[in-house]
């Protein structure tokens, strides 16, 4: 069932920025990237929007931000869902890849209201999102404390680093 919640543009556009990786972007182009971004619903719950503060850049990287994935995790709120964009670099026994990850954020603790509108809206998100690889849904954070369940979902078994640390 949809909700009828309206995906803003300004979500969009960091959406096409984190999946279009510019080439000849500059060094500061690229510190302004984003590693991870969190999205919830506007207070009228009409809206799908980027949450204020709840970002990573890649220039936070080594700087602010020692491990990405366990800042991205400590990022998400304990008792209420979010929609999340991960960009995830990553180490295959052949290849170095980055893969955007979306994922559906719905911990156990969140209040049922706040559960049924997030499911019901998450397909207005991933409309939106084209060529996303993978989707998954977290429903709490004993589902992602373990980088190696985030590396399992990109590549199986065939991952050997996440973020240049290895699993």
């Amino acid at each position: 069932m949809a909700s009828g919640v309206k995906v803003t543009d300004e979500v969009i556009a960091v959406f096409n920025d984190m999946k279009v990786r510019k080439a000849q972007a500059n060094e500061e182009e690229k510190k302004k990237r984003k590693k991870a971004i969190l999205f919830c619903l506007s207070k009228d719950l009409k809206n799908i929007i980027l949450e204020e503060g709840r970002e990573i850049l890649q220039g936070d990287l080594g700087v602010t931000v020692k491990d990405p994935y366990q800042h991205f995790v400590a990022m998400l709120p304990p008792n209420d869902c979010r929609y999340a964009l991960y960009d995830a670099t990553y180490e295959t026994k052949e290849t170095k890849k980055e893969d955007l990850v979306f994922i559906f954020w719905a911990p156990d603790s969140a209040p049922l209201k706040s559960k049924m509108i997030y499911a019901s809206s998450k397909d207005a998100i991933k409309r939106k999102f084209e060529g996303i690889k993978h989707e998954w849904q977290v429903n709490g954070l004993e589902d992602l404390k373990d980088r190696a369940t985030l590396a399992q979902r990109l590549g199986g078994g065939s991952v050997v680093t996440l973020e240049g640390s290895p699993l």
